[in-house]
């Protein structure tokens, strides 16, 4: 019988199941074999969820017996992203995973938690944000959990395919439908271990699992290929099995970077422990790893020595500076430095500190779009999209930003792109910046965002760290997610300045990924305009690693402009690397991507041999036309949109308004180009006026 009680708090999902004794007394019983929509709190997340839910809770009644030993409960969980706790007849049994893959999870019932007749299960959220889950296939067993999950033994061994020496790798067990299973295993300071992932330090691991059909996977992160082997196994056997990954993505002189790196230790928050982190770090191939915990200065290296991994990757002690008004990670910082005052709420004041007490040469403004402590520093009230200008004008001294959190993506995949070419545009020298803001193992893993640092990377545990910074802060990097695009002018690549004295200029462009990633897109950006653009297709791949691999030949500007290529695919839905929907989304459509940057060139358009910023243009056009609106256009000929939005800003900035009819008429004279920057401008500063009204609002 399923009956809906409704109560004016929530509803709740109840089923009775009535069993003959055999049933009852059977191994294991299917509670309740279907899947529920479950919501707390009353906004819908995602819209492949109804409209409305079945309930706010799952209440599951049930017959059974008094358990005298430990039982074992199992239920499959997708798509949670709070903490929603576990209860059978009022007792905890624990939380289910913050985690919005599809998993199957165990729970232990210890003795004398269950009760003879009416039994009462209840999942459910206590607190907290709006989540919707779906919660099903609900089953007990009157084995303990050991003995669920023990019915198999896998060993598993992942090798270089090239020289046939293990490999520190992730190993990811689904069952043939795609759920992660969860395994036993033997504590080991070599792993790290959730739900249907195992991480492995030393290429090699054993575990348990109940029979079944199911598909072992290996990688390493984002430059190795993805082995799978189909595996069935029945009670009482063990399965060995080999799988071989191979490096497929060329980046020789450049090093795997996350510059945003967390542990449960010393944050207080994720579930990923110091040891594990160890782990983790090896296991995707991050070889330059910057330890960021929350206002702390974490030395990773004893603990990459006491797990055995140090000649893996050369550890940096660094800083998320978490302040009311934005995060920033620092790095390098000594071990025994001041920690920086985080309470400050002027960015001024910020980077003074951070430079009293630290020195450090690395300051990175992350995800600037987020919404932490009711401050959005990119948001239309502090930041003027077209220009790049803080209107509370703060100072801008970061050496980097965020263009990709993994652990924060965003809807609009490109608006931190633009944010950052602005910047560059206005003059601010800032460098691309991927990264993962992992807290966890597997949810938002390490790595799966990274920067590609240029520097020698031929001995992974002995990096040269003052080469790396000084490459970092020049802006010879690209960032990935998923992809790279690597662009180059007459031989120069990202962080350079090139001179071409043709009319024409060439760009050769590479869009790297290994065999498991799939690129659609790659984009040509001039002072953030997009000036070409191609559709890819799987036949362009020339070679295994390489995407696509072409030119583009464009007139060359006359004035300086910065060259960046992006290339795009779709997100990957498998559990080997899911990529994460966004984090605090502007859509209800869960749509991700995968990405690559390729950093800056600088193409010297004028010829001085100098970069000179589209602001630097403006200015000149600006002066030079005397507050003659009509001449600041004349002065604008020949200049891109970026040019003329920073001109539009001087202009306004003087005291004059964009909006009146002389100057509207006058605009629509002018190149097409001019028009767009303008036309930009102005819809940024609208945009800027109305968050302050609604900002007010909010405030009275």
């Amino acid at each position: 019988m399923r009956l809906f009680v409704i109560t004016a708090l929530t509803v709740f999902w109840t089923i009775s199941i009535a069993r003959p004794a055999s049933d009852v007394d059977a191994a294991e019983r299917i509670l309740d074999p279907t899947f529920h929509h479950l919501r707390s709190g009353t906004s819908r997340e995602w819209d492949d969820f109804p409209e409305q839910p079945e309930a706010a809770q799952q209440e599951l009644g049930f017959e059974a017996q008094a358990n005298q030993t430990e039982q074992t409960l199992q239920l499959r969980q997708q798509d949670l992203k709070q903490t929603w706790q576990v209860s059978l007849n009022g007792k905890s049994l624990g939380h289910l995973h913050r985690d919005e893959n599809d998993m199957r999870v165990y729970f232990a019932v210890p003795p004398g938690t269950l009760i003879d007749g009416d039994n009462r299960l209840v999942i459910a959220q206590p607190k907290g944000p709006s989540d919707d889950v779906r919660i099903g296939d609900i089953r007990l067993d009157s084995r303990p959990v050991s003995a669920v999950l023990g019915e198999c033994t896998v060993k598993v061994q992942v090798l270089d395919g090239e020289n046939e020496q293990p490999l520190p790798s992730r190993i990811t067990l689904v069952t043939g439908g795609g759920t992660l299973q969860s395994v036993d295993f033997d504590q080991c300071p070599q792993l790290a271990v959730r739900p249907g992932t195992i991480y492995t330090a030393t290429g090699q691991t054993t575990f348990r699992v109940p029979g079944g059909d199911y598909v072992l996977y290996a990688g390493r992160g984002f430059e190795y290929s993805l082995a799978s082997e189909e595996i069935h196994l029945q009670p009482g056997q063990t399965e060995s099995v080999v799988l071989r990954i191979r490096r497929e993505v060329p980046t020789p002189g450049y090093v795997a970077c996350d510059t945003h790196v967390h542990t449960l230790t010393h944050s207080g928050h994720g579930d990923a422990t110091v040891t594990e982190r160890m782990v983790t770090i090896a296991a995707e191939g991050i070889e330059l790893p910057i330890a960021t915990d929350h206002n702390r200065h974490i030395d990773h290296r004893p603990f990459a020595d006491a797990v055995g991994v140090q000649h893996w990757f050369t550890p940096v002690i660094g800083n998320e500076v978490t302040t009311p008004v934005g995060h920033f990670n620092i790095f390098p910082v000594p071990v025994d430095a001041e920690v920086p005052k985080h309470q400050l709420t002027d960015w001024k004041a910020i980077f003074e500190e951070i430079s009293r007490t630290t020195h450090a040469p690395v300051v990175i403004l992350n995800h600037a779009r987020d919404l932490h402590s009711g401050v959005r520093p990119f948001d239309s009230k502090r930041f003027l999209s077209a220009t790049g200008r803080s209107t509370d004008d703060w100072p801008q001294l970061m050496q980097g930003m965020e263009v990709v959190n993994s652990g924060a993506t965003q809807t609009n995949v490109l608006q931190l792109f633009q944010d950052w070419m602005t910047l560059l545009n206005r003059g601010v020298t800032i460098t691309p910046v991927g990264s993962s803001d992992s807290h966890d193992v597997a949810r938002h893993f390490v790595g799966q965002g990274r920067t590609y640092i240029r520097c020698d990377d031929s001995h992974p545990g002995q990096i040269d760290l003052a080469e790396a910074v000084e490459s970092f802060r020049r802006g010879r990097v690209m960032v990935s997610y998923g992809l790279l695009a690597e662009a180059t002018i007459a031989g120069h690549s990202s962080g350079e300045i090139a001179t071409v004295d043709s009319d024409d200029v060439t760009i050769q462009v590479r869009v790297l990924g290994p065999h498991w990633v799939t690129a659609d897109r790659i984009e040509l950006y001039f002072n953030g305009e997009l000036i070409q653009q191609k559709t890819l297709v799987a036949d362009d791949a020339p070679v295994a690693g390489v995407k696509w691999s072409g030119s583009w030949t464009v007139p060359k500007p006359q004035h300086d402009v910065h060259l960046v290529a992006i290339a795009r695919g779709p997100g990957i839905r498998g559990a080997y690397w899911a990529t994460a929907k966004p984090y605090q989304p502007a859509s209800l459509r869960p749509v991700t991507h995968v990405l690559g940057c390729s950093g800056a060139i600088w193409l010297d358009g004028d010829g001085d041999g100098v970069v000179t910023p589209a602001r630097s243009y403006a200015k000149r056009a600006w002066e030079g036309a005397e507050g003659d609106f009509a001449k600041v256009l004349t002065n604008l000929q020949g200049y891109d949109a970026a040019v003329a939005a920073q001109a539009a800003e001087y202009f306004h900035s003087a005291g004059h308004s964009l909006t009146t009819p002389e100057v509207q008429a006058a605009l629509a004279k002018a190149a097409a180009p001019v028009q767009a920057g303008f036309a930009r401008y102005l819809t940024a500063w609208r945009d800027h006026e109305i968050a302050l009204v609604e900002s007010a609002g909010k405030d009275r």
